[in-house]
């Protein structure tokens, strides 16, 4: 069959309502609502055809600033099924996804529609869980996504992925994977994490633990030979503005003292700046440790530290070793995630103040 994907374009509604039609069980996409997809919506809207008509649909939904695009449905004529017309139009939604700057393709499928299960399974998509009483009908949904965007290995650095083993570790556990990047010998362990925590911690947390701050992650690792650049867009302490007992505000104050006093007999760079440039601190061999705001990467409200592995022209890519707050959940979900250079602006944007923070560590002299 000589199939021709292409756009959709306004003299395709009657044949995309008569395929809906034919495909769906109501309640199914009317004229009206084919048209402001094609008129209005954010939207892409793919058509597959051969022989002079329309035999499948693909149609994808985008948000503004985000890196989740949503496979709302797609349909292939039950009359040329088997000539696989539905991969060609997964393949095209995908791309599209891409073209758009979205790294996730999500989607809702009945549990009991099999063979659309199946195409999406074959094709890398993972469940996330039933979701109740989802179709206006009152059908179960399973919803399904897949990472669409892969980590170029631009750099060609091998960066290991390190799973932080207590809810206020990340940012040792963002070091042991920069240490690993960089001297392959080191793996590490809970013990090396907890070691590192004790070393960086500056008890910035609201309750609990204490979290570890950006000149404790430095002197920790230039005390293990690494050199290593600070930057800071504020001097002072962090969060200190929004601690309200006096008591602690204190104890903060002179953690923070501590370290500033610490750094003044070492060799690490300070730099003091809004901006935080990543291309060339990784093509200079740097991998970067950067603080972002907890709330956009996962379900905490607290900072949180990631580890950037790479960057290309679309996005910047980020170890998050907090697999359990993560949004994708899992280990592997983890690892090089893509997020666009205008949300990685945003996220590494913390507090009341938009501070930001880093530390950069080089390999060992």
């Amino acid at each position: 069959m000589n199939l021709l994907l292409r756009p959709a374009t306004l003299d395709d509604l009657s044949a995309l309502v008569e395929l809906e039609n034919r495909c769906f069980e109501p309640p199914r996409l009317g004229r009206q609502q084919f048209r402001w997809m094609l008129v209005e919506a954010n939207a892409s809207l793919k058509v597959a055809g051969g022989d002079g008509q329309i035999l499948g649909y693909a149609l994808v939904l985008f948000r503004q600033d985000s890196t989740l695009g949503r496979l709302h449905s797609i349909a292939t004529d039950p009359r040329a099924r088997g000539n696989g017309i539905g991969q060609r139009l997964l393949e095209a939604a995908e791309a599209c996804a891409r073209e758009h700057q979205c790294a996730y393709l999500r989607l809702e499928v009945c549990p009991e529609s099999r063979q659309a299960v199946a195409l999406f399974e074959r094709n890398g998509y993972s469940s996330l869980g039933l979701l109740p009483d989802f179709f206006p009908d009152h059908r179960d949904a399973l919803r399904l996504e897949k990472r669409v965007v892969c980590h170029p290995q631009a750099l060609q650095r091998h960066v290991p992925y390190y799973h932080q083993t207590t809810e206020f570790t990340c940012g040792p556990a963002c070091l042991l994977m920069a240490m690993g990047a960089l001297d392959g010998s080191i793996s590490g362990n809970h013990q090396d994490e907890l070691r590192l925590w004790r070393e960086a911690s500056s008890v910035h947390m609201p309750g609990g633990h204490g979290g570890c701050g950006p000149h404790g992650l430095a002197l920790a690792a230039w005390r293990r030979g690494y050199r290593v650049r600070l930057h800071l867009s504020h001097q002072g302490p962090l969060f200190l503005d929004e601690v309200r007992d006096a008591g602690k505000r204190e104890v903060i104050l002179q953690a923070h003292e501590d370290f500033c006093s610490a750094l003044q007999d070492t060799d690490i760079e300070q730099h003091l700046s809004d901006e935080l440039d990543l291309g060339p601190l990784l093509e200079a061999g740097g991998q970067p440790l950067v603080l972002v705001d907890g709330h956009r990467r996962s379900r905490s409200r607290a900072p949180h530290w990631v580890l950037v592995t790479d960057y290309d022209r679309a996005f910047v890519y980020l170890h998050d070793p907090n697999a359990e707050r993560s949004l994708q959940r899992r280990p592997q979900d983890c690892q090089h995630v893509p997020v666009t250079h205008q949300e990685f602006e945003r996220i590494s944007r913390f507090g009341r103040a938009k501070q930001r923070a880093a530390v950069v560590l080089y390999p060992k002299p």
